[in-house]
């Protein structure tokens, strides 16, 4: 008898606060309609001081996590590539602030942007293979580091996502051994050290569209699928910036029928826009891109069916891309739509370019001292009027350069 094993649910933080491109592009001198339009960004999500991956990882996992499926989980992968420490997995905090059970695998794993979609395909396989009803837990988590005037400002973001794989998929079945994957070294994008994210973007996006087709061609041989408009619903990409995916998916459909651009566009709103619904507004996720991008996907489609078959494509610098097939449950889109991430989108508060600014210089600052506390009356109170009793994890700082962790 066939195994079912996908995506139970998906739990997505999107930060505090926001920061509106419009009015960083008024700070920079710089179209605002470039950033809407080509690179299709509106908002990026920012965290205050007292938040960071661990705080993240744990408030993105308690929208999955409760008393009836809380100690079935006996696997957890948390996927980062903003490590707080050298040593210790950020998964340790997230095993201790859920209370899972002791009897659980956890570690943490990194490969760039890909990294998520690697912890999700290993703990399919896992969760296949065991003979009881575990779950799996997979935690993607990540934050911009400072890039004021960079061309690249524009495409930072920070979130997370929490993804619960079981045998009672809700959200979307993984079609297991149906993906195509592609590695080779590049040294496009690189973090060697607490403070510097840097790299040549053009390498990397360049890479990117190579590590595409090699993907989906392998996926194509291995699956005997060569139809990609027939064979897929809609279509799902990691997205650094939402004007990729449409780069993107220009470039598959090229393996069709000859299409206009006109056409093309068309085809990119009607099977892959819908990704972007939350993407536009929390800028650059990381390893969550994909996992946001699906739960904007479903929201936005009534006309996800039970059985549709959605693509998604996976990029991590470095490099290492997947393409991989899943299913949609049949109350997909009711249980996308019902999360309602519109209304924590909506609740963020947006920020000054000051006040970013200062924020991001204050997190450089702090980042490699061993003593400091982080929570004060800063930002209008944020603290006292967003967290103070809502039960949040928050980060209150350093002592002695052990992190510190406490509930709002």
């Amino acid at each position: 008898m066939t195994v079912r094993v996908g995506i139970e649910n998906i739990g997505i933080y999107p930060c505090s606060l926001a920061l509106d491109m419009p009015t960083l592009c008024a700070e920079r001198n710089h179209d605002p309609a470039d950033i809407r339009d080509s690179m299709m960004i509106d908002q990026r999500s920012l965290n205050p001081l007292w938040e960071d991956p661990v705080t993240m990882a744990v408030n993105a996992a308690r929208l999955v996590i409760n008393d009836s499926n809380r100690r079935k989980v006996e696997l957890l992968i948390v996927a980062s590539e903003s490590g707080v420490d050298q040593e210790k997995p950020m998964s340790t905090w997230v095993h201790r602030y859920l209370d899972l059970t002791p009897h659980c695998r956890n570690f943490e794993v990194k490969h760039a942007c890909y990294a998520g979609t690697a912890a999700v395909q290993m703990a399919a396989s896992w969760i296949a293979g065991v003979s009881h009803d575990a779950k799996a837990l997979v935690v993607t988590t990540d934050q911009s580091r400072m890039h004021f005037g960079k061309p690249w400002e524009y495409v930072l973001g920070a979130g997370a996502s929490a993804v619960l794989i079981s045998k009672d998929p809700q959200l979307v079945e993984i079609e297991v051994g149906k993906s195509g994957y592609w590695t080779y070294e590049i040294s496009d994008l690189t973090r060697p050290t607490l403070t510097v994210e840097t790299g040549n973007s053009e390498t990397s996006l360049i890479s990117y569209i190579d590590a595409l087709e090699m993907a989906y061609n392998h996926y194509c041989e291995r699956t005997g699928e060569h139809d990609f408009d027939a064979n897929f619903k809609k279509n799902i990409y990691h997205a650094p910036f939402g004007g990729l995916t449409w780069r993107a998916h220009r470039t598959l459909l090229r393996y069709g029928s000859p299409m206009t651009k006109n056409e093309m566009w068309a085809h990119f709103q009607r099977k892959s826009a819908g990704a972007l619904r939350y993407l536009r507004k929390m800028g650059g996720t990381y390893s969550s891109s994909t996992f946001i991008g699906l739960m904007g996907m479903l929201a936005s489609s009534p006309d996800i069916e039970g059985g549709d078959r959605i693509s998604m494509f996976s990029y991590g610098s470095g490099s290492c891309a997947e393409f991989y097939s899943v299913r949609a449950c049949s109350e997909a889109h009711y249980l996308a739509a019902a999360a309602n991430l519109d209304s924590q989108l909506a609740a963020r508060r947006l920020v000054t370019v000051g006040e970013y600014e200062e924020l991001e210089e204050s997190r450089t600052v702090l980042v490699e001292k061993g003593n400091y506390e982080t929570i004060d009356s800063s930002l209008d109170n944020w603290y006292e009027s967003n967290y103070r009793r809502k039960h949040l994890l928050v980060f209150t700082g350093m002592k002695d350069y052990y992190r510190q962790y406490a509930w709002s």
